[in-house]
């Protein structure tokens, strides 16, 4: 009996050293007046290095492998890959006129980008760089994400406050849907049935049905003492079971807690001034909150819906993205 209860014990310590493995250890943050990404160390909680990049790194995100983060310079017009063991740049992929913010095809060969001044979504072949198609949308397109089922992909049009629903096989638009005054960025729900888009200047999000792409409920944003006008909702994310969004609030410096089913904010977090992106770690127990305007990002309990500490980090950050 005592060899077993020691073999289960030693499984048990191996489960929980892999685990530990797979934990996310650093905090990759974008700088677009640096040209570089900072690194820091989320256990320590401090910065422990840069990482230069090309000009104004904007929006970041793992490779579908996990061995390369993908940056967006909307000053060099390309995307830097960066190899994760090594922390330098492999290659330079061609994006297009002031690309800010991409998606990735499941298996890695296809960049969706949307470009600024071009009003367009670009579609670019990984391996080669080469442009490979371009749908015209709505001005100052901002917001793209692909659907959980690899054929569709979503834009949003700042200007036009629509979201456009882009057939990937066809590069055709299947229908444009309006939401709030210049809508931002995406989150797709667990289940894959609603797609949440921040509005900027309509202090709400919008939230769609994927079934019929229709607008289900819009949800207002509001603080206390704070107008309308000072709330400007731009990064979400969910939790993975479907049931939290977290949604930034930009000139209200704010995070807000909501409850996906009731569509209600349950929480609101003061953070620092003008937050941008959000990443939720792996246990979901601290959500990582960039500030554009305080050059920091902000640690949040989310148990206790509660700021943890700020971390200052480069100038003007946009993105983070927290790997092992």
């Amino acid at each position: 009996m005592k060899r077993i209860a020691l073999a289960r014990a030693l499984l048990l310590s191996l489960f929980c050293l892999a685990a530990a493995v797979q934990a996310q250890t650093t905090a990759w943050v974008s700088s677009e007046k640096d040209n570089a990404i900072t690194l820091v160390d989320l256990a320590q909680g401090k910065v422990t290095g840069t990482v230069p990049t090309c000009k104004r790194p904007r929006h970041m995100q793992l490779a579908p492998d996990r061995k390369q983060m993908l940056v967006a310079c909307s000053d060099s017009n390309a995307a830097d890959v960066i190899d994760l063991v090594t922390r330098k740049s492999v290659r330079r992929v061609p994006m297009g006129d002031s690309p800010e913010i991409f998606d990735v095809s499941a298996d890695g060969k296809t960049f969706f980008a949307s470009n600024e001044d071009d009003a367009e979504l670009t579609f670019i072949d990984a391996a080669t760089g080469k442009k490979t198609g371009q749908v015209k949308v709505g001005k100052e397109p901002e917001g793209v994400k692909v659907s959980p089922d690899g054929k569709t992909v979503f834009v949003t049009s700042e200007v036009a406050s629509m979201v456009h629903v882009i057939d990937i096989a066809s590069q055709t638009i299947k229908k444009n849907i309006t939401v709030g005054k210049r809508p931002r960025r995406f989150a797709i729900t667990p289940d894959g049935q609603e797609l949440w888009v921040t509005n900027e200047l309509g202090a709400s999000v919008s939230v769609i049905s994927l079934k019929d792409y229709s607008v289900a409920a819009t949800i207002a944003l509001q603080l206390k003492g704070a107008r309308s006008s000072d709330i400007t909702p731009i990064g979400l994310v969910m939790s993975r079971d479907g049931k939290r969004a977290y949604v930034t609030m930009g000139r209200a410096n704010h995070v807000a807690f909501i409850d996906v089913a009731s569509r209600k904010i349950t929480e609101q977090v003061l953070v620092g001034k003008r937050p941008w992106s959000v990443a939720l770690s792996t246990d979901e127990s601290k959500l990582y909150v960039v500030n554009g305007l305080s050059d920091d990002i902000t640690v949040v309990d989310t148990a206790k819906a509660k700021a943890m500490v700020s971390i200052p980090v480069g100038r003007v950050p946009h993105t983070v993205v927290l790997t092992n």
